[in-house]
């Protein structure tokens, strides 16, 4: 498998901060997207952002920005989508994603992703955390929480996402298992690995952490 290219999904609407992108909100003296790439530019071969609107208030990262080729917001599933056929031109097997608006992921995530997908013929794993920190996420069988932004995607797969996209699935667990995806087990003894900024208060915290 050749190095996997990277994706951060911004592409929601930050409701519960009052709408704009969250990731170019101040964290201590950069935006919490910068976190992001400084984080994950390092664990892959290049570097896009999902994102709809209009891409010049990204310009200053200097990122390709890809817009949902499917309307009207279905989730983070269009992001993937979106990156896979970018990374499908660049002839890349796979992509792995990440929010933008969770600067403290895990500085390991890609490896850890590609060794959860080992023996898969198309590598699809999602990042997972030990039940009891955020309740209110995707919970798999296993007990896991699984964190559906963070994942490892194959492109091999993505005209199928495509068709269940304009089929009208929107949760990104119902296709993985149904193409066998897998989880990645992250720690959380030093705290939710991958917490992300939805509420002001959670801004405060995130300074807080950063501090």
């Amino acid at each position: 498998m050749k190095h996997p290219l990277g994706v951060i999904l911004a592409g929601g609407r930050a409701t519960r901060m009052g709408g704009g992108d969250k990731g170019l909100l101040p964290l201590g003296n950069k935006p919490i997207l910068t976190h992001v790439i400084e984080r994950f530019e390092p664990q892959v071969a290049a570097l896009a952002l999902n994102a709809n609107g209009d891409p010049a208030r990204f310009s200053s990262f200097g990122l390709p920005v890809l817009p949902d080729s499917i309307v009207d917001f279905p989730g983070p599933l269009a992001g993937v989508l979106a990156g896979l056929d970018w990374a499908a031109e660049q002839g890349a097997d796979c992509i792995v994603t990440a929010a933008s608006d969770t600067p403290f992921f895990p500085c390991d995530l890609v490896p850890r992703l590609l060794l959860s997908a080992e023996g898969q013929d198309h590598p699809l794993v999602l990042a997972a955390t030990p039940r009891g920190l955020e309740k209110t996420k995707s919970m798999s069988r296993s007990g896991l929480i699984r964190h559906p932004t963070f994942g490892l995607w194959p492109t091999a797969l993505r005209d199928d996402l495509r068709a269940a996209l304009q089929d009208g699935i929107s949760k990104v667990v119902i296709w993985t298992e149904k193409h066998g995806g897998r989880e990645a087990l992250f720690p959380t003894e030093a705290g939710d690995p991958f917490f992300n900024v939805n509420t002001p208060e959670d801004l405060i915290r995130a300074e807080e952490l950063l501090a």
